[in-house]
C-alpha cells in the first residue's frame, strides 16, 4: 500500500538533500570590484542590517560574455528582469542608461535590499531578539561616480516626466530630488559628494544613506564582512552577493504560508551572513562562497572534512548525488535548525514517527547511532533496453560508512524482520557475484537491495535495478566528473561534502517522469546543463563553498 511504500526507512535519506546551493540563482547574477578598502562599491553607504546586496558589473564586455549562455528564452527573461529594474529607477526618472549613466559610472553598481520596517521608528526590543518580519522591502541603487564632470552635466539637465513632477528637498545639507505623483513608483535620488549617486524607492532610506555617508555604521562594519570579501578576491570577478542570514530568514518567513515563530527565528541569530563571488568562465559560472557566524555566537561549526571515499564509489553517470562527512552530525544539526528554517523540506518529528510506525524502530537509536561516517545519496539512470520495458527510469542508492559495524548488522537484521511483518518478501540474493538481501513489495511495485561494500560501507538501492552499477565498483566514478572537478578546490584533498545535479537530463521528461516546473521557473532551468558544489569547513566559525554551474551556450 502507498503508505508502506512511502514510509520505508529509506525515507530518512530525504534529510540528506539539504544543500545550500539554491541560495544563488543561475541568472540573477552579481558583480563587484574593490574600492581602496577592497570592499564592493556602496558598502560604505548601505546600512549595517541590509538584507541583501548585489553588485553588478558595468563592463559591457562582461555582459557580452554572459549573453553567450542560456537559451533564447532565458536570455529574453533575463533582459526583461533588467528592463524592469531600469524602468523602475531610470526611465521613470527620465534617464536612459546608455546615454545618461554609462559615460560617468564606475566599474560596478550595487543594488541593496532593505527591510522597510527597519527604516521606520519602532518600539524598542531586547538586544538579542530576532528582526521583526518585514511586510515589504526597500531597494537602494548605488552608482559610483567615476567622472564627476560628466555626471554633473547629465544630472543638472532638466528632466521631463511622463507622469508626476520632480521636487527637491534638503537633508543634512545634501539636496535630494524626488518624483511626486507617480503611483507606486515614487523614487528619491541624491549625489553624495563626488563619490556616489544613490537612487531609492523610499524617502526614509535615502535619508538613511545620507546618515551613513555622514558617519553612521554601514555594511562595511558588519563583523566578518571585510575578512569574507578578502577571501573571495579573484581577478576581474563578474560579481558579488551578500545575504544577512537572520534578516533574510525573517523576510522569507513573513512571506511563507507557514511563518516561523519569533522564538524559532531567534535560533538563527548566531549566523551572520553568506557572501559569494561570481566569475564567468568558458563553460559557465564559477562561484566561491563563504558563510560565517557572529564573533560572539554560542554556535560553532564542527571541523570535519572527511568526505573522501564516496566520490569514487558513485557511478559517473549519476543524475544527482549528495555526500557528506558525518550523517549523524548532519542530522543533529538539521534537527536543531529545522524549526527556524522556513524552507526546511522535512519535519524531523514526522520522519521519526514514520520510521517508528513502519518498522517499530527508533530513527536515532537504531539507525543514526551507527551512521557517524561518510554518506551519499545518488540517483542513477537505468539504460533503456529495446527488449525489456523498464518499470523505473532510475534508482536511488544510499551509502553509509558505518562507525559501528556490529550495531549496524543488528539493526539491519531487525529491519529485515520489520519488512517481513509489513508483508514484504525478504530473502538472500546475488548481485554481480556479491551476496545481498532483497526486499520485494507485496504489490510488486518496487524492490530494495541492501548489502555491504568494502570498508564497512552499507548500501541500499530503491526503485530501479541499479545495484550492478556499484558492485563491486563503478566503471567510472563521480570523482572523474568534469563538472564536479571544476568545483573541487585544488588546494584541498578532503571535503565536508559534495553535491551534483545533471539538470538537463534530470528535468528532461524523456528521462524522468517528474512534475513539470511552472514556466517562470522552467525558463531558467532550461538554460542550465549541470551544477557541482563542494563544501569545506575552514574553522569553527567559517564554511567555504566552491560551485560550478555549467550553462548551455548560444549557437551563433
Amino acid at each position: 500500500m502507498k503508505k508502506q511504500d512511502k514510509t520505508l526507512p529509506l525515507t530518512l535519506l530525504g534529510a540528506t538533500v539539504l544543500m545550500i546551493i539554491g541560495s544563488v540563482a543561475g541568472y540573477i547574477i552579481v558583480a563587484s570590484k574593490e574600492t581602496a578598502d577592497n570592499l564592493p562599491v556602496g558598502a560604505e553607504v548601505v546600512p549595517k542590517d541590509v538584507m541583501m546586496t548585489i553588485s553588478v558589473s558595468s563592463n559591457p564586455s562582461q555582459w557580452e560574455r554572459l549573453q553567450q549562455f542560456g537559451t533564447p528564452e532565458s536570455q529574453t527573461a533575463f533582459k526583461n528582469l533588467l528592463g524592469q529594474l531600469r524602468d523602475r529607477f531610470l526611465t521613470t526618472y527620465g534617464y536612459n542608461y546608455q546615454r545618461d549613466i554609462q559615460p560617468w559610472v564606475g566599474e560596478e553598481i550595487m543594488i541593496a535590499l532593505l527591510r522597510k520596517q527597519t527604516l521606520e521608528p519602532a518600539n524598542s526590543t531586547a538586544p538579542d531578539s530576532p528582526p521583526p518580519p518585514p511586510a515589504q522591502q526597500a531597494t537602494v541603487v548605488v552608482l559610483p561616480i567615476a567622472d564627476p564632470v560628466k555626471a554633473k552635466q547629465v544630472l543638472d539637465r532638466p528632466r521631463s516626466l511622463q507622469k508626476g513632477q520632480l521636487v527637491k528637498r534638503t537633508y543634512r545639507g545634501i539636496e535630494i530630488t524626488e518624483t511626486e505623483g507617480v503611483p507606486k513608483q515614487d523614487i528619491s535620488a541624491a549625489a553624495l559628494g563626488n563619490q556616489y549617486l544613490v537612487i531609492t524607492d523610499s524617502q526614509t532610506s535615502i535619508n538613511q544613506a545620507i546618515d551613513i555617508y555622514k558617519g553612521d555604521e554601514s555594511l562595511a562594519k558588519v563583523p566578518g564582512y571585510t575578512e569574507a570579501i578578502k577571501k573571495l578576491e579573484t581577478p576581474s570577478p563578474f560579481g558579488l552577493v551578500y545575504v544577512n542570514i537572520p534578516v533574510a530568514a525573517a523576510y522569507s518567513s513573513s512571506k511563507s504560508i507557514t511563518p516561523v515563530s519569533e522564538e524559532n527565528l531567534k535560533q538563527l541569530e548566531d549566523n551572520q551572513g553568506v557572501a559569494a563571488s561570481i566569475n564567468l568562465v568558458p563553460e559557465g559560472i564559477n562561484l566561491k562562497a563563504i558563510s560565517w557566524l557572529k564573533p560572539n555566537s554560542q554556535k560553532k561549526f564542527t571541523v570535519e572534512n572527511k568526505a573522501m571515499e564516496m566520490l569514487n564509489r558513485i557511478p559517473g553517470n549519476a543524475l544527482m548525488m549528495i555526500s557528506g562527512s558525518n550523517l549523524q552530525k548532519m542530522w543533529s544539526d538539521y534537527v536543531k535548525n529545522a524549526a527556524a528554517n522556513p524552507v526546511a523540506p522535512i519535519n524531523p518529528e514526522t520522519l521519526r514517527q514514520a520510521v517508528k510506525n513502519t518498522t517499530g524502530m527508533n530513527l536515532e537509536e537504531d539507525f543514526l547511532n551507527w551512521m557517524a561516517g561518510e554518506y551519499s545519496l545518488s540517483l542513477l539512470p537505468i539504460p533503456k533496453s529495446k527488449d525489456e520495458l523498464n518499470k523505473f527510469a532510475a534508482g536511488f542508492v544510499f551509502m553509509i560508512k558505518t562507525s559501528d559495524r556490529r550495531a549496524a548488522e543488528e539493526s539491519l537484521k531487525k529491519l529485515d524482520e520489520a519488512m517481513k511483518n509489513q508483508e514484504f518478501e525478504v530473502g538472500e540474493a546475488v548481485a554481480s557475484g556479491e551476496a545481498v538481501v532483497k526486499w520485494t513489495s507485496p504489490f510488486g511495485g518496487f524492490t530494495v537491495i541492501r548489502g555491504w561494500l568494502n570498508g564497512n560501507v552499507a548500501f541500499f538501492t530503491l526503485g530501479g535495478s541499479v545495484e550492478n552499477q556499484i558492485l563491486p565498483a563503478p566503471t567510472t566514478s563521480m570523482a572523474e566528473s568534469a563538472v564536479l572537478q571544476k568545483s573541487l578546490p585544488p588546494e584541498s584533498e578532503s571535503f565536508n561534502g559534495n553535491f551534483f545535479l545533471d539538470i538537463s537530463k534530470s528535468f528532461n521528461p524523456q528521462n524522468l517522469s517528474i512534475p513539470q516546473l511552472p514556466p517562470n521557473q522552467k525558463v531558467w532551468i532550461d538554460g542550465m546543463e549541470s551544477i557541482g558544489v563542494t563544501s569545506i569547513v575552514s574553522n569553527n566559525r567559517t564554511t567555504n563553498y566552491d560551485i560550478f554551474v555549467k550553462l548551455k551556450k548560444q549557437e551563433f
